[in-house]
């Protein structure tokens, strides 16, 4: 029986460290309906404005902090620091947790602009992040606004509380950081909580990375993952799609090429609205009206309609979570998605579209060194 449960590789439908492994008795235990009943002895731990290293008993102690004058009739304990201002171009440490242990979820509620905060997580004292991305797009709100997501690795509920359950295991350190680089304080609310307790050996380290183009050069493939050397599984897409010319955008193909695939890859998709498990073009039965939607494995919680012209630049926000379908790999990955509508005479079209993504995948350390991020300009969303 133990070693069943060792075996399992799911939380929620997603994948997990669950370790049954004998001599292990305060190893790390991710809760799923099917083992929720399992006692374990790992602990289980909490940062936020309220306690900011997590410690055993240390919670709600502070007596500085956002909330000391709502509070100041009330004194300690009463909600006194609920939040942090993160001053503008600075880069605020919202954990610095020694291990080994996992990150079973993370909340945030961030105040400012989306894409000029970037949420980096650095594992075991790497020099370079294993996840760099805009806030908004970690948590399936690239565009600026909100757009509430029911799913089972992302929820964004209102007003914007952001919400990750992917689970993150670390073996010696585990810092995570939040940099504002706009040019005005903001103030963000945050939880992370976590559990202290051995890692089984094969548990591969969370990675999330950014991209964005716009334009699309003529005639090029959008690029959402190269270089990723090692062993691992990817696990969700989330891009924001923004057509720069009227009509459908959503033929393109996708392509996985893994452990040595060069000209043609391993998978190939059939077109851009089937990889996100849509069809017919994302339209609502019976009208020419996009439907979006939101579900525990794929989604397009957002569909915008240009301000000026609602028959052009619409834009698009999608995820496709791997939860139940991961994707192997063992030497190597990259993927590619086309940028494809229609022209006259049932052509296809070549698209020059405004792209971002966020790569998920798990894999061994250590990681090639990201692409440097779009600078401050071009993560700009124009409107």
């Amino acid at each position: 029986m133990q070693r069943a449960i060792g075996m399992l590789s799911l939380c929620l439908g997603m994948m997990i460290v669950l370790t049954g492994c004998q001599g292990h008795r305060n190893a790390v235990l991710s809760t799923s309906l099917d083992n929720l009943s399992l006692l374990s002895d790992a602990q289980t731990r909490s940062i936020s404005p309220e306690s900011f290293t997590g410690e055993k008993g240390k919670g709600g102690m502070a007596t500085e902090g956002t909330g000391k004058n709502a509070a100041r009739e009330l004194g300690q304990k009463w909600k006194v620091s609920p939040s942090i201002v993160v001053k503008a171009g600075t880069t605020f440490t919202l954990a610095d947790i020694e291990g080994p242990g996992m990150i079973q979820h993370i909340w945030m509620t961030p105040t400012g602009d989306f894409r000029q905060s970037i949420f980096r997580i650095f594992w075991d004292d790497e020099k370079d992040p294993s996840v760099e991305v805009p806030v908004g797009d970690f948590y399936a709100n690239g565009w600026g606004r909100f757009a509430p997501v029911t799913s089972l690795a992302i929820c964004a509920n209102p007003g914007s509380g952001f919400n990750s359950y992917w689970q993150m295991p670390f073996r010696k350190r585990a810092k995570l950081t939040f940099e504002n680089i706009d040019s005005k304080d903001m103030v963000l609310y945050y939880q992370i909580d976590y559990t202290l307790g051995q890692v089984p050996r094969k548990a591969a380290y969370f990675h999330a990375q950014f991209r964005r183009i716009n334009p699309l050069p003529s005639m090029q493939d959008y690029t959402i993952l190269d270089n990723v050397t090692g062993k691992g599984q990817y696990v969700g897409t989330y891009m924001c799609w923004g057509s720069n010319s009227p009509g459908w955008w959503g033929e393109g193909e996708i392509k996985f090429f893994m452990d040595g695939d060069r000209e043609f890859p391993t998978i190939c998709g059939t077109g851009t609205e089937d990889y996100f498990c849509g069809s017919y073009g994302f339209m609502r039965p019976g009208t020419d009206e996009y439907m979006e939607f939101s579900s525990p494995y794929t989604g397009m919680p957002q569909a915008l309609k240009a301000e000026t012209n609602a028959l052009k630049q619409p834009r698009f926000g999608l995820y496709r979570w791997h939860i139940t379908d991961p994707i192997r790999f063992d030497k190597d990955l990259r993927i590619t998605i086309q940028s494809l509508g229609w022209q006259s005479e049932g052509r296809y079209l070549h698209l020059k579209d405004d792209l971002s993504s966020v790569a998920f995948w798990y894999q061994t350390e250590p990681h090639n060194p990201f692409p440097a991020l779009p600078a401050k300009d071009k993560l700009v969303i124009q409107w």
